[in-house]
């Protein structure tokens, strides 16, 4: 870790077909090896083809709502005290929840075996948006390990 100075924000670009600096998050997410232009493919086709059903509606509010479905409210951080070691609840930052968040539903869609990252990252994004899927069940096991932990959140740092 740094000692010097805090790490400066950079600034989002918002991508070139959305206009939501979301969709680049998850480009970035999804981007292995530093091919972008795989990466957009991706994305782009998996929220295309999240729409297909209903053309009406929004593909971003279906992004949006998984996203937010999926982040956590509060963590457990390791802290030691006196030798012994305690898992103590935290409560998650805006910016490291949209990380948590997107991060743990690449990273079921990559789980996802025998079908391609496409339609892999669109099936976790449907599942995500209708509260049910691996995501979401990462995020209750972190909301149950803080809520057990609470008995040490008067060792909070």
């Amino acid at each position: 870790m740094a000692r010097r100075r805090r790490a400066t924000k950079r600034q989002t670009i918002p991508d070139a077909k959305y206009e939501s600096t979301m969709v680049t998050r998850l480009i970035t997410t999804v981007m292995s090896s530093g091919k972008r232009a795989t990466a957009e493919k991706i994305v782009y086709g998996a929220i295309d083809s999240i729409n297909e059903g209903n053309k009406d509606s929004n593909p971003l509010d279906i992004l949006r709502r998984a996203i937010d479905n999926v982040k956590p409210k509060l963590e457990v951080k390791s802290r030691r005290v006196g030798g012994a070691t305690y898992q103590v609840p935290m409560e998650v930052t805006p910016e490291r929840q949209l990380s948590l968040a997107m991060r743990w539903i690449v990273s079921f869609a990559q789980k996802r075996r025998g079908i391609s990252m496409l339609r892999a990252l669109a099936a976790e994004l449907k599942d995500a948006s209708n509260a049910q899927g691996n995501a979401i069940k990462k995020r209750d096991d972190v909301h149950k390990m803080a809520q057990a932990n609470r008995a040490f959140a008067h060792l909070r740092f």
